[in-house]
């Protein structure tokens, strides 16, 4: 019996450990958000969440109000929808909220790259330099170069000014977009010549197949629920772009971009070993080319679907190729679409950022590093607790909230725009304007650093095809694909089904 006593007791201090990390005996203490912790010990909602966030989110909203907590997979969340105070996980200080603790623990799970100190900041520095203002130049210059070179290297056949090719507009979309992008900031074959640009074209080829396969496995990865033989393939594709991207294979390409080249140039001077470094690129391809090739779809379809944004925005890209001294013509020289003159597309600005506001939805997470009060625009206050997680979901909070945006569901392309043809900046709720009123690239500390470069990304394919190009639906009654909703949190969109389209050269 003197024996047996301590193994019980130790029995059931574990079974209490346990029962205690399974969040069992959490409670909500005055003055903190609704607690919702759900039925499944220490899972919480992971599973409803992860089917549909948006739709749970709707739902906890309805029972608990704008903010609320709940559990997911061991860790205890706090979302906040209500968009009026946004500003209050935004502006917070570091001291108390964190995006980089969050962010350390997703990288390593997709990637395979642990995050040091100084991270945030190198890549902020180069993407300051580089990836905006004079600094886009140059890209910009290298985006139209790469582009040119896929969409236009058959350009002086016969045949191909002729036929129409028949394709899937999401994968066409994604193609073109990524491999330009990619190329334009991981360099060139060297030695410029037909060769090489053919080089260029089958590497870029056979890099987005794989990436493709790679980011279909993504969503599961994160919530850590693919089998084994999906596990398998991930750590093939991992190596795959270790090797692919790799310092030694970089140092070999031409026109490689000051970004990538300052950021591995950063790496090497803090004395990172370089099979990390090789992994850290993998992260910037993912993060800089993820979401511009699923985005600039969307546009294409949209801009399909609706005659009178296709109309206005085509006379637009037409106007500004006639005030360069351009004009596209059989024999004649490739059109140079400037920085310049992508400063001045503000309808074709509007008609992005419309299919943003539809189609783009990420979840804006801090880690919580100490006790601390959240304070509502409304002069509510709640407590959040040292260890949990602060959310927003700016999709349905702010992008589809029908005060801010009336019939939200709609693709409207100038609801960007003021009628004197600016940009409209003033958007309301409650009486009151909403600073952040639309997200797609996240807000503070987290906002994509690279927002510029792919957005002008987006502008060159789609202006390049207005241009060059017919193209239509090959079915002209096509209805909106469903969203992939295993992708809610990961950036934009990807569309359940292609849809099937014809294009060919107009010259």
């Amino acid at each position: 019996m003197e024996l047996l006593l301590p193994i019980l007791l130790g029995f059931l201090a574990a079974m209490i450990g346990g029962l205690y990390l399974l969040g069992v005996f959490r409670q909500r203490r005055p003055g903190e958000p609704p607690l919702d912790k759900g039925l499944i010990p220490w899972l919480g909602h992971i599973l409803e969440f992860r089917r549909n966030t948006q739709k749970f989110l709707e739902r906890m909203k309805q029972k608990h109000g704008d903010v609320f907590t709940i559990q997911l997979g061991g860790f205890y969340f706090t979302f906040l929808q209500d968009s009026l105070s946004f500003g209050s996980l935004v502006k917070e200080s570091r001291e108390k909220l964190d995006f980089r603790k969050f962010a350390m623990h997703v990288v390593r799970k997709l990637f395979g790259y642990v995050v040091v100190e100084g991270d945030h900041d190198i890549i902020h520095m180069s993407s300051n330099t580089h990836l905006k203002g004079d600094g886009l130049e140059v890209m910009t210059e290298a985006m139209m170069s790469n582009l040119q070179n896929l969409m236009l290297h058959n350009i002086g056949s016969a045949a191909e000014q002729s036929t129409w090719i028949e394709d899937g507009l999401f994968m066409y979309s994604y193609n073109i977009v990524f491999r330009a992008g990619y190329l334009s900031l991981y360099g060139n074959e060297p030695h410029k010549s037909e060769a090489s640009k053919e080089k260029d074209r089958i590497e870029s080829e056979a890099l987005f197949h794989e990436f493709r396969k790679y980011d279909q496995l993504v969503p599961n990865l994160a919530y850590g629920v693919l089998p084994p033989k999906k596990r398998l393939e991930v750590e093939r594709l991992m190596g795959f772009f270790w090797n692919s991207l790799s310092v030694p294979k970089m140092k070999k390409k031409d026109n490689i971009s000051r970004w990538i080249w300052d950021i591995q140039q950063a790496k090497e001077e803090m004395g990172m070993e370089e099979s990390m470094i090789n992994k850290y690129m993998f992260v910037l391809l993912w993060a800089s080319q993820g979401n511009t090739g699923p985005s600039s779809f969307w546009l294409l379809l949209f801009l399909m679907k609706h005659p009178e944004a296709m109309k206005a925005v085509k006379e637009e890209v037409d106007k500004l190729l006639k005030e360069s001294g351009q004009e596209v013509q059989r024999g004649g020289p490739l059109v140079n679409l400037t920085r310049e003159m992508l400063m001045k597309t503000q309808i074709l600005d509007s008609a992005v950022e419309e299919t943003l506001r539809l189609t783009t939805a990420p979840i804006l997470t801090r880690a919580v590093l100490q006790d601390m009060t959240l304070k509502m625009a409304d002069g509510r206050e709640y407590l959040i607790r040292k260890g949990d997680r602060m959310s927003v979901f700016p999709y349905s909070a702010v992008q589809i909230d029908p005060e801010i945006h009336p019939d939200p569901q709609s693709f409207k392309y100038d609801r960007f725009l003021n009628p004197d043809g600016s940009k409209k900046t003033d958007f309301y709720k409650a009486g009151k304007k909403v600073k952040y009123y639309n997200m797609p690239w996240g807000a503070g500390v987290s906002m994509c650093p690279g927002r510029f470069f792919a957005t002008n990304e987006l502008k060159q394919f789609v202006f390049l095809m207005l241009v060059y190009f017919e193209f239509e639906l090959k079915n002209p009654d096509e209805t909106i694909p469903e969203i992939d909703f295993s992708r809610w949190g990961f950036g934009s969109m990807q569309p359940q089904r292609d849809v099937e389209f014809r294009y060919r050269l107009r010259y």
